[in-house]
């Protein structure tokens, strides 16, 4: 999301006046309901790894570590003191981690925590993982450097066996730097500077940290795709260490009842599973299949992990008028929802609980949305699954970074509602000289962003939810285009892919040829896209209303049009949608509305940052969005 008139300073603090620590957290301006249940020594308790579960034999390490912020020149010595506790996984800069400060790029951040390891977290192999640490971690254990990452959200593990001395007690350090917006690295709408559409930096942990004890031999990880029309599932595993005798046994689950079983000791290729008479996963029937894999040896079973799966197809297909339409299991379903970014006004990049992590989710399915685009950022693992379970479709974009040295600007033909005009601010129609469309980013900037984003697609692919991947957004860092939405597209062939949300346009790159367009709503011209690619309005409305006690500041909000009252901001909406049913006739497939909440200075959202106010009624929500998925494509 482009912001393109309203630039501001610098965000003053976020914090109130508060001294020391409640339960280990401080109490920012305004807050959700969920941080008065955050448990500071047990925070986010809940297994994180949904579609690779082993119900025993792990423990979290959330809850008070030590930290330190130290020059970055001070080298990686282990700090022998610290400056005070800090809540993990609550970004150092996030008013729930009790910490509250800017790190910056010039400056590195420390953790430190003495962990109690049993004996039943040291039988075979002990791996220490980490959800997800923005930027760069090294990690030791018991002074002993074990490891080190790259990627602000990808998830990594380490294996401490080695490391691990007598006795129960260990020392766990963390040693993170972080360069924000300053560095080559995907950093998503994080600024060392906040203002207008660009919010608080994140640094350092920011989801779940635990220890898993796994067998010498074990299972590392699944990868399952679903075919519904020959009503197969294809599954390879990773396991370590597997011997020559060793074999893999694979089953389905209908609830109790047992689908399909196979037994093989190939891991590397596809793995076949019958899932005779399939239900299928949509957001009307988001039916979920249980799996368990088996590792075996000589009979006995040496590893176990549940997983799960939905038999679910998307793909495109032309309608009889010859537009290219969105199907999702062999049939069109018109796609909206709204542009999530995934921030907290206490939490910054992390939820309180579990629960809110829910919210979000839960709330944008009653209101009658059937999609939420997660904008520019990965969640945890447990929100995807969250959107298995409730049956929402998920695009997910590729987080920007190394914005700048390139122009932005949609070269597309659009259609209008009957009797609207077309704004030429948004657009230019015809090619100007010396416009630099594909950035040209340094080798270490293309390495990490293609590192990362592969990582980002193997560690989501499991999710139902899923249904498109967005490798750029509004030129933000747009470049080698063909080249990375081709290997998006080939690296994953059961997902569509959105290559260029509203950003440099190229012609028959993508599937996807998607239009953003403030307030809106407009759509790529049918008649010159619409035979080859599918016809998306990525992002338009942002119509915003301010709600009094529930911004982050009390000036400097807006919106791309704003309103003083829910009456104006609703009958705006209600207007908004109903020109969406002409396009929709069209040859739209589907539209991303700006957005599901406030943030930070934004206050477009359709629920303040705090979560505590809805800012139209929800059965008039419903009402509106039903009509939608009524209309007749033919």
């Amino acid at each position: 999301m482009k912001k393109r008139c309203f630039l501001f300073t610098a965000i003053v603090s976020l914090l109130s006046c508060s001294v020391g620590f409640t339960q280990q957290t401080l109490k920012p301006k305004i807050q959700t309901e969920w941080s008065a249940k955050v448990i500071s020594n047990n925070p986010l308790p809940e297994y994180p790894r949904p579609q690779l579960t082993r119900s025993n034999n792990w423990k979290s390490l959330n809850g008070i570590w030590q930290y330190v912020i130290q020059p970055k020149t001070s080298g990686n010595n282990i700090p022998q003191h610290f400056d005070g506790d800090i809540v993990v996984p609550f970004a150092v800069e996030s008013a729930l981690s009790g910490v509250a400060k800017t790190v910056g790029k010039d400056s590195v951040l420390w953790y430190n925590k003495v962990i109690d390891v049993p004996a039943s977290l040291r039988k075979g192999k002990t791996l220490l993982h980490f959800g997800a640490i923005d930027w760069q971690a090294n990690v030791y254990v018991n002074g002993v450097e074990v490891g080190s990452h790259e990627g602000g959200y990808d998830a990594f593990t380490i294996d401490i066996t080695m490391a691990l001395q007598k006795g129960s007690k260990q020392t766990v350090s963390v040693r993170v730097w972080d360069p924000s917006d300053s560095g080559p690295q995907p950093v998503g709408k994080q600024v060392s500077k906040p203002h207008g559409i660009w919010y608080t930096p994140v640094t350092g942990i920011w989801q779940t940290v635990w220890l898993e004890a796994v067998p010498e031999t074990y299972i590392v990880a699944t990868k399952h795709t679903p075919d519904i029309d020959k009503q197969q599932l294809h599954i390879s595993t990773t396991i370590h260490n597997m011997q020559a005798n060793d074999v893999i046994k694979i089953s389905a689950w209908d609830g109790q009842q047992q689908v399909t079983t196979v037994t093989t000791n190939n891991t590397a290729e596809n793995i076949l599973l019958d899932i005779p008479d399939a239900k299928l996963w949509s957001p009307t029937t988001p039916f979920l299949y249980d799996l368990k894999i088996q590792l075996v040896r000589n009979g006995k079973t040496i590893d176990e992990a549940a997983s799960y799966f939905g038999m679910r197809k998307i793909s495109m297909a032309q309608d009889a008028k010859g537009i290219q339409r969105m199907q999702l299991n062999n049939e069109f379903v018109f796609q909206y929802g709204p542009l999530d970014q995934g921030w907290w006004p206490d939490g910054l990049y992390t939820a309180p609980t579990d629960e809110a992590l829910q919210f979000d989710i839960a709330k944008t399915k009653e209101m009658g949305f059937n999609l939420i685009r997660k904008h520019v950022k990965v969640e945890p693992a447990r929100w995807y699954y969250h959107c298995d379970k409730l049956g929402i479709l998920v695009w997910q974009d590729m987080p920007n970074g190394d914005r700048g040295g390139n122009d932005w600007i949609q070269q597309l033909r659009v259609k209008m509602p009957a009797g609207e005009k077309v704004d030429n601010h948004h657009l230019l129609q015809a090619q100007m000289p010396g416009l630099v469309y594909d950035k040209k980013r340094t080798p270490e900037s293309e390495a990490i962003y293609r590192k990362e984003w592969q990582a980002i697609m193997n560690g989501l692919h499991n999710y139902p939810s899923i249904v498109s991947w967005v490798p750029f957004n509004e030129a933000w860092g747009q470049f080698k285009t063909k080249e990375i939405v081709t290997h998006t597209m080939q690296h994953d062939p059961s997902r569509l892919v959105n290559g260029i949300s509203g950003g440099n346009f190229f012609i028959g790159v993508s599937p996807i040829v998607d239009l953003h367009y403030y307030p809106g709503p407009a759509m790529p011209d049918p008649a010159i896209y619409g035979s080859e690619q599918i016809l998306i309005l990525g992002e338009f409305g942002g119509l915003g209303l301010p709600v009094s006690d529930h911004t982050w500041l009390d000036e400097g909000n807006w919106g791309y049009q704003s309103f003083t009252n829910k009456e104006q901001l609703l009958e705006r909406y209600t207007k908004l949608i109903a020109s969406l049913h002409e396009l929709i006739e069209a040859g739209l497939s589907a539209a991303i509305y700006t957005q599901t909440t406030d943030v930070e200075l934004e206050t477009n959202g359709l629920f303040t940052y705090d979560r505590k106010v809805l800012k139209m009624p929800m059965d008039k929500l419903q009402a509106i969005h039903k009509k939608l998925y009524e209309i007749v494509v033919k």
